[in-house]
């Protein structure tokens, strides 16, 4: 058991933070050797097993990251965009792989994840489950074959407390339809549509988001021309497969070079 790589977990009172723990901890792969929240946060200094409501697993919620960081080898983070930048420090201090799967990044804070990459393995993926991976490369491939005549729309579906629109897969699928047409994202996009808006702009992506209720997570890309419809879809029911995606690309990170990658690099696509 000693063996095994060991993995410090972000954001660990989070959902996703506890289905990561309890992944790690029953994958037979890894060891979960640290936990790390924010200062002030109730569960710090306690033992994380105890927190979660369960038996106590000898692992110490804290907030001191490098710490924490400096006995793992990789580190899987969920949390928000500017806790993940000072993150990205602490991995690269440590050389541990920094697996992200954080979403709501602006564009600067994306630039500023990559001198910390230039020291550790850095992964990065708006969505860590295989499915969602393969509808990207679907939704390139289509987008490649049709022309601008087909209107292209991304519509998710997330739970009530997600906090960033679109989401991180969303914009993924956006950005691997505009790949496939050949232009930009950012300047080919409509989103977030509202009274006498006017015609659509031929050519543009468009977004659409909705929240409501435990949905973890749907997506649809949809290409519209005159008489037809294409629509790839993917659907979550459970939030483990993003679990199991991250605790995959963090032991795939422990033998690349230091860089940065995504999840069709973890899964060879």
């Amino acid at each position: 058991m000693s063996d095994l790589p060991g993995i410090v977990i972000t954001g660990i009172s989070g959902r996703m933070g506890q289905m990561l723990a309890k992944t790690v901890t029953t994958s037979g792969k890894a060891r979960l050797v640290g936990a790390v929240e924010r200062s002030g946060h109730d569960w710090i200094g306690q033992d994380l097993g105890a927190a979660m409501g369960g038996a106590a697993n000898g692992v110490i919620v804290t907030d001191d990251p490098l710490e924490a960081f400096a006995k793992a080898q990789a580190v899987i983070d969920f949390t928000a965009p500017a806790a993940t930048l000072e993150f990205a420090k602490f991995a690269a201090q440590a050389r541990a792989v920094h697996v992200i799967g954080t979403t709501g990044f602006e564009p600067g804070q994306i630039d500023a994840l990559e001198p910390a990459a230039r020291h550790a393995v850095q992964i990065r993926a708006g969505n860590m489950s295989l499915g969602v991976n393969l509808l990207t490369k679907l939704a390139k491939t289509v987008a490649q074959a049709l022309d601008a005549d087909w209107d292209i729309e991304v519509v998710e579906a997330h739970h009530n407390r997600k906090v960033d629109a679109p989401s991180g897969t969303a914009l993924m699928l956006g950005q691997a339809a505009a790949d496939g047409r050949g232009i930009t994202l950012e300047g080919n996009t409509e989103s977030g549509r509202d009274g006498i808006i006017g015609a659509r702009q031929p050519g543009a992506i468009g977004f659409s988001a909705i929240r409501g209720g435990d949905i973890v997570g749907e997506h649809d890309v949809i290409f519209a021309a005159a008489g037809e419809r294409i629509v790839l879809r993917h659907i979550a029911t459970d939030r483990a497969i993003f679990a199991r995606g991250a605790l995959k690309a963090a032991l795939w990170g422990l033998d690349q070079k230091p860089g940065q990658y995504d999840m069709i690099d973890v899964l060879g696509l």
